[in-house]
């Protein structure tokens, strides 16, 4: 969600339609709560993968999750890698199993996939495209490793909590809309970036501690509370980027507080040869471009819509489309003046990400001038309700 990189395996994750549908706010503390509010949260780590390897400090037990038994057990610490074979899988140098998944636990300990560990239990599904790997936790497990995954946990602790807050309640919105699929959420910037277990004591860790059970809600339901690394001085409406039922028509605000991120501003200067080619390669169909022409801009002051000058004609682009098809790390944002000269475009830009939501670098300006996570929330999602769920 936020641009940021994660570490974890290798990953080749297809694009998923932001929700169509809210979860009701069955869960809140004076109703009965909907049965996946505390649930465990099911969280892809990666997919397509030709084989995982599972570093085990203790005895690995190995079971069937359709037929809820036991099939074997594997003692530790060793290395082991779980590859496809024949119609099932092969936990090599262990036993080769008939099914296409299986779920691995410890009674002990984490488990290591790549630098990362990983508690609750790991289940590998084979698929035809590769494997697919899911860690399956608690919810406020996955918060504490989704805050680490998305700041640094040196960062004050309002805006961690603030951070925490937002994640949960994305968590428990895509949760909602996902039950009885294989993952609630991915492991990467498509929903959150998750790294992993919190130890003890991390502030990562005290974030979803201190503000366990609690979201925001938008006239009594859960919503996919967006967030992104810096607004670039205005967040933008969330149903001017998203859209669905579940998005509410979240305000965009004045930010002055995301000031002091690295990418408030920002330059970038690429050929019109390079933008020609990139554009080609996402399918439109431009000959030698010459120009590049804003024609809208959002509320927030975001290219909207651009026009591409060529040698063919003029092709028109929606901005968060051109800034997909240049590069997301190319283009940090939509925020942007695009001045084309002497065959190059030098993009003057501010911000890093979709702009909707709050924005971690202005949760941490706040942070900085004394305002508590309740109050950083208010701000980034004006109209919103804080609430908790049992």
């Amino acid at each position: 969600m936020t641009g940021r990189r994660s570490g974890c395996t290798r990953r080749l994750f297809a694009g998923r339609a932001i929700a169509a549908a809210a979860l009701g706010l069955a869960g809140v503390v004076g109703a009965a709560p909907p049965t996946s509010a505390l649930e465990p949260i099911r969280i892809a780590l990666g997919d397509g993968l030709r084989h995982v390897e599972i570093g085990v400090a203790d005895t690995l037990t190995v079971s069937d999750p359709a037929a809820g038994r036991v099939l074997f057990s594997v003692p530790g610490p060793r290395i082991l890698r779980v590859i496809p074979a024949g119609v099932g899988l092969d936990v090599v140098g262990a036993r080769r199993v008939d099914l296409t998944r299986i779920r691995l636990e410890t009674r002990r300990g984490p488990l290591r996939i790549g630098t990362r560990d990983y508690i609750g239990v790991l289940e590998i599904w084979r698929q035809p495209e590769g494997l697919l790997l899911v860690n399956e936790l608690p919810m406020e497990e996955y918060i504490g490793g989704t805050v680490r995954g998305e700041a640094s946990e040196r960062w004050p602790a309002e805006a961690l909590r603030a951070l925490a807050v937002a994640a949960r309640t994305y968590a428990v919105f895509q949760q909602g809309r996902a039950a009885g699929r294989a993952y609630h959420v991915v492991a990467s910037n498509q929903d959150q970036n998750f790294a992993g277990w919190a130890i003890e004591g991390s502030p990562a860790r005290e974030a979803a501690r201190m503000t366990a059970g609690q979201v925001l809600t938008w006239q009594g339901r859960v919503f996919p509370t967006f967030y992104h690394s810096d607004s670039g001085g205005f967040t933008e409406p969330a149903q001017s980027v998203f859209s669905g039922d579940g998005v509410p028509p979240l305000e965009g605000v004045r930010d002055e507080f995301s000031m002091e991120s690295p990418n408030y501003t920002w330059t970038v200067t690429l050929p019109l040869t390079v933008i020609g080619e990139r554009l080609r390669r996402g399918g439109i169909e431009v000959g030698q471009v010459t120009r590049l022409t804003v024609l809208e801009r959002s509320p927030s002051f975001r290219v909207a819509r651009l026009a591409v000058e060529h040698s063919g004609g003029t092709a028109t682009l929606r901005g968060a489309d051109f800034r997909r098809l240049i590069g997301y790390d190319a283009l940090k944002s939509t925020l942007f003046v695009p001045v084309a000269q002497d065959g190059v475009v030098r993009f003057e830009g501010r911000g890093w990400g979709h702009g909707v939501g709050l924005s971690q670098f202005g949760a941490k300006g706040m942070a900085d001038r004394g305002y508590t996570y309740p109050q950083i929330l208010d701000h980034y999602y004006p109209g919103t309700a804080l609430a908790t769920l049992r």
